[in-house]
């Protein structure tokens, strides 16, 4: 059985940091495509950075220079580095894992506000 479990959510100040990490269980890990998606009630889930076996990353505009996604194989995990964060990145975050199929974590609510 598929699982992907975030952590690292939670409640953030203007301009600081958190880092989100997801871990996979039940899948070959170093084959599939991570991915992380953010979500805002009432807007459809939207792409923030996703990274292939080989490490080629790709990133929404609007946290590129700011965020930076990285995959540890051996543990199969993905992370989320985020930065500078702005109270426009709050969202519920969602790991994604796909080769073929596409597997989706519960989520994790982050929350930037002062």
């Amino acid at each position: 059985q598929v699982q992907l479990v975030e952590s690292g959510g939670g409640l953030v100040q203007p301009g600081g940091s958190v880092r989100l990490s997801c871990e996979a269980s039940g899948i070959a890990f170093s084959f599939f495509h991570m991915a992380w998606y953010r979500q805002v009630p009432g807007k459809q889930r939207e792409l923030v950075a996703s990274i292939t076996p080989a490490w080629d990353t790709n990133y929404a505009d609007f946290v590129k220079g700011r965020f930076t996604i990285s995959r540890e194989d051996a543990i199969k995990m993905v992370h989320l580095q985020m930065d500078n964060l702005t109270p426009e990145d709050t969202a519920v975050y969602y790991c994604n894992a796909k080769f073929g199929l596409s597997h989706w974590g519960q989520g994790t609510q982050v929350t930037v506000s002062s």
